[in-house]
């Protein structure tokens, strides 16, 4: 499955937010603005775990359009000073490149799609007053309660205002569960979208469910997707913890939690990334009629 690609740009606040894009730009889908997290640029949407192929290309299509941003310093997209790299700044950069990219694309309607820090961030643009015609948001690689002592905790310790270049296998223990879940072949893709990452988010990154999750999340009032992998080395995935993260949005209408079996932290590069890319697109149908009828 190849479906085509695009590349765009943004100018928000005189800096530069790029991205690749994918599908119909004139299609009466939502458009679904897909954030990565920590150590991958936007690229992490179009790598296929298996012969089903991307997040970007199951999207695309189901005649969805896509845009997958690099975050600030990720990428084609202008870095923060380290003192300025918040999760707060990058809600309120990304926010106006996603309404800049539902204008240029002439959608109705935006669904924020995240994994790890990128959903964090989507979460936060979602709970905010942006004026986007949010219709949901699906979120993936986060949940309520971080591992800790775990791998989080011990990236965090790294230099706080650097940028590192963390080696492929320290990066590969980390984002994929046990050797039966990934293909070789998934994982040579996975590389090509590993980037240097800015320690401040590594720092930042654990703290977050504790520091903004319970204030955030019932302030929520769009349908949540969420998915924390089986095999997550950096989130604790058991049934209760998912449910606990579930329960926290009291007003979003209503709250799909799961746990993505046979997968690790980095779900989407996976062999069965493609059942996850399914679910979302499912919850992407539901979320445009849940809008049509109450909106």
């Amino acid at each position: 499955m190849a479906e085509p690609r695009t590349t765009m740009t943004f100018d928000v606040d005189g800096l530069t937010i790029a991205a690749r894009a994918a599908g119909p730009m004139t299609s009466n889908k939502p458009l679904i603005a897909a954030l990565h997290g920590g150590t991958y640029t936007g690229h992490y949407f179009d790598v296929a775990g298996s012969t089903h192929g991307s997040l970007l290309d199951i999207a695309a299509a189901s005649g969805y359009p896509v845009v997958a941003f690099d975050r600030p310093g990720y990428g084609g997209s202008s870095a923060l000073a380290p003192t300025e790299n918040t999760f707060d700044r990058h809600a309120e950069l990304l926010a106006i490149a996603t309404a800049q990219a539902v204008a240029r694309s002439g959608a109705t309607s935006v669904l924020l799609l995240g994994h790890s820090i990128g959903g964090m961030i989507a979460l936060m643009i979602a709970t905010r007053d942006t004026g986007l015609p949010l219709i949901g948001v699906a979120t993936a690689g986060m949940g309520a309660v971080i591992r800790r002592g775990g791998a989080a905790d011990g990236m965090a310790t790294l230099p706080i205002d650097e940028t590192v270049d963390l080696p492929y296998p320290m990066r590969d223990q980390i984002m994929f569960g046990p050797e039966f879940t990934y293909s070789k072949e998934g994982v040579e893709q996975a590389h090509t979208s590993y980037a240097p990452v800015p320690v401040r988010e590594l720092f930042q990154a654990p703290q977050w469910a504790d520091d903004h999750l319970p204030s955030l999340a019932p302030k929520l009032r769009v349908p949540l997707h969420n998915a924390l992998a089986e095999y997550d080395a950096l989130w604790d995935s058991t049934a209760e913890n998912v449910a606990r993260f579930a329960a926290m949005f009291t007003a979003a209408p209503f709250v799909e939690a799961g746990i993505a079996r046979n997968t690790g932290h980095s779900i989407d590069h996976h062999t069965l990334g493609c059942a996850l890319h399914l679910r979302q697109i499912a919850f992407a149908e539901e979320c445009a009629v849940w809008d049509r009828q109450n909106r």
